[in-house]
């Protein structure tokens, strides 16, 4: 998913050694409640969510934005520049193109991307959140709607990926913001080549942006 893929992205960009542990999705609670790490915040969707990174026998850090924070904090250079004002607009914007895709991406997920255990458990989990199953959820909120619906958002993100120059949000520099996007646009690809090819065809600079960041994409296990 793409909050996987930014942290990964992280790692990779600061060119640090790491170990992938492979969940399903029915064992990321017991498994993380079992290794003591602290549980979301109440008011998140699951108690239990990945990514996790463990910086040492007794450090976990869970959600991808704090995994970058500690990344940042423990491994400063190269900077993955989080203080950029850059940032939380493109997190603010992302977050509007994303929700109304819910109803084109989720319904692949479970065949696309998914073991057997993780498809049940992906299934039913997201029936019990929409209050459909995800095939009914296709039907009321995906298809062409769902596009229309994040046009505003995905041309404004274009726009402001292309104030500086690009191919990054800083010009010729690199940042977290840009894997902030590139995660989704590798989300998209993952999940069907079509999605991707739609998403970037609102702009090239979609494209131009993957491209840049091709290196940081390179290892995924």
């Amino acid at each position: 998913n793409p909050f996987v893929r930014k942290a990964r992205m992280a790692l990779n960009y600061k060119k640090l050694d790491y170990k992938t542990e492979w969940l399903e999705y029915p064992d990321v609670a017991p498994t993380l409640k079992s290794l003591g790490v602290p549980p979301n915040d109440p008011g998140s969707k699951f108690a239990y969510s990945i990514p996790v990174i463990r910086l040492d026998e007794k450090t976990f850090v869970m959600d991808s934005r704090e995994i970058a924070d500690a990344l940042e904090k423990h491994h400063p250079s190269p900077s993955l520049r989080l203080d950029s004002p850059i940032l939380p607009k493109v997190e603010a914007i992302i977050g509007r193109a994303m929700m109304p895709l819910a109803g084109v991406v989720m319904p692949r997920i479970p065949k696309q991307l998914l073991s057997e255990p993780s498809e049940e458990y992906f299934e039913r989990t997201r029936a019990a959140r929409f209050g459909m199953s995800l095939a009914q959820f296709e039907k009321e909120k995906g298809g062409d709607g769902a596009w229309e619906a994040a046009k505003p958002a995905i041309e404004e993100m274009a726009e402001l990926l292309k104030k500086e120059g690009g191919p990054y949000f800083m010009g010729k520099t690199v940042s977290y913001a840009d894997f902030v996007v590139v995660s989704l646009l590798q989300f998209l690809k993952r999940t069907g080549d079509d999605l991707y090819e739609r998403m970037v065809a609102y702009d090239p600079a979609y494209s131009k942006l993957y491209e840049a960041c091709a290196e940081w994409l390179a290892r995924a296990d």
